[in-house]
């Protein structure tokens, strides 16, 4: 269990906004600074997204040009790759193809740099072999088999308690009430995270993984003092654990690792930063996106709620589905060609996942979902090769035992009043989703 007594806490998500909020506050107050993008092939303007019409602007790209390059966006030039073959080729060459920080990170947009003493967070998805690897297996014994059989009773316990205080006949918003609530729940369990602070795991995953906020001069100073505090809080958890014997805790195999007990204290906040959203966001917006789904397609709950052994299919096809992470970046380590595209070195790729989970050659009918899809577990959602990730394995456990546990209770979701999509381009999600419950 999580330790029950915390430090002392900022709880600066009580009274700031998330980080989407924040940005969509700045575009009203500067209207004249909104981000322009001319391009039709853009897809780095995050309205297609909130508004959810993206999809027919990949399918053309797909179709006529699976690799190309738009110039003169408010993030820069860049490729967008956006099949499924030409992603997986991409992800195969690491080398080629990096992902470490010090060429731009895995977003597209690049790293804002205000002052001399630039706020740099590696992590080790941001990082190429070989240091990416020996900080990856610190924390992949995390993630193993046995340690999800070990997590399971408490997930099952915990994901009960949360669906057994929800209301029958009442509206209330499931993204909040549900999906937050389950993922940062999760995350202080994996981070042995004092229980009372849990939602600020929440607030941190929020500002530090929005790419939009690199847009807004005024918003980085901000951001950076969120980053900070967070710095602080674990700083003190470090320190009470740097002392202690081993643990299963995140923090305690960071610190007792080889490969990471000397880490700097920004490789040690960008390691974190990286496991709280990936264990956040991608999570909590498949639990959100699959209520969504499932309304969206009634047939399938249907067939769902007569079969539950279609469950751990269904999990599988409503990642692909839901596709919480929109997109990954590379940038080119020296010339090459790519599909018959010159690529030059120090050219930025997106790697559109969202793209290739729609990819017609690999899921036929894409555009709908299908509980019994034989091959999805073939997405993408997750990455390919090298930076696979790491807690795809616990993100599964998560969701298969939340629609066991609905099953139990005969729970069926109805979308019932507003739904607000996050307004971003590589978290790809819900900020809210009012929905009524009934039993089937």
């Amino acid at each position: 269990m999580a330790t029950q007594i915390a430090p002392e806490a900022p709880f600066s998500y009580r009274t700031t906004p998330t980080a989407s909020q924040a940005f969509e506050n700045w575009m009203a107050r500067n209207p004249q600074a909104r981000p322009v993008h001319t391009n039709p092939w853009d897809v780095s303007r995050s309205d297609i997204y909130v508004e959810d019409r993206w999809q027919p602007i990949f399918a053309e790209m797909r179709a006529k040009a699976p690799v190309n390059k738009v110039t003169g966006t408010p993030y820069g030039d860049y490729w967008n790759v956006t099949t499924a073959r030409t992603i997986t080729h991409v992800e195969s060459l690491p080398e080629l193809f990096s992902s470490s920080w010090e060429h731009g990170g895995i977003t597209i947009g690049d790293p804002p740099r205000t002052t001399e003493s630039d706020f740099q967070l590696p992590m080790f998805i941001a990082m190429d072999r070989p240091q990416h690897t020996g900080q990856r297996r610190t924390v992949a014994p995390a993630f193993t088999p046995a340690e999800m059989d070990r997590m399971a009773k408490e997930i099952r316990r915990r994901t009960g308690e949360v669906l057994d205080s929800l209301p029958f006949g009442q509206r209330f918003d499931w993204v909040d009430t549900v999906s937050i609530e389950l993922t940062t729940g999760m995350l202080a369990l994996l981070f042995g995270f004092p229980w009372a602070d849990r939602r600020l795991l929440t607030f941190w995953s929020d500002w530090a993984g929005d790419v939009e906020m690199t847009l807004a001069e005024d918003l980085i100073s901000a951001r950076h003092a969120i980053l900070e505090e967070m710095a602080h809080y674990f700083q003190r958890l470090w320190g009470e654990r740097v002392n202690a014997p081993p643990s299963p805790d995140l923090i305690s195999m960071m610190i007792h690792s080889e490969a990471m007990n000397h880490m700097s204290p920004q490789e040690f906040m960008g390691n974190l930063i990286l496991l709280i959203v990936g264990g956040n966001d991608t999570t909590r917006n498949t639990m959100s996106g699959i209520v969504h789904a499932l309304d969206k397609f009634p047939d399938q709950r249907t067939i769902l709620e007569q079969d539950p052994s279609v469950i751990s299919n269904a999990v599988q096809e409503c990642i692909r589905f839901v596709t919480p992470l929109a997109h990954m970046r590379r940038t080119a380590t020296q010339d090459t060609d790519l599909f018959g595209n010159a690529i030059k070195a120090g050219d930025k790729l997106a790697l559109w996942y969202i793209s290739a989970n729609s990819d017609e050659t690999v899921f036929e009918n894409a555009d709908q979902l299908l509980v019994r899809r034989e091959n999805a577990r073939r997405h993408l959602a997750f990455g390919y090769g090298i930076h696979r990730c790491v807690g795809a394995r616990l993100a599964e456990l998560q969701l298969r035992i939340l629609l066991e546990e609905m099953h139990v209770r005969r729970m069926r979701v109805h979308v019932a009043g507003n739904v607000e999509r996050v307004r971003a381009n590589f978290v790809h999600g819900f900020r809210k989703l009012e929905v009524e419950l009934e039993r089937f």
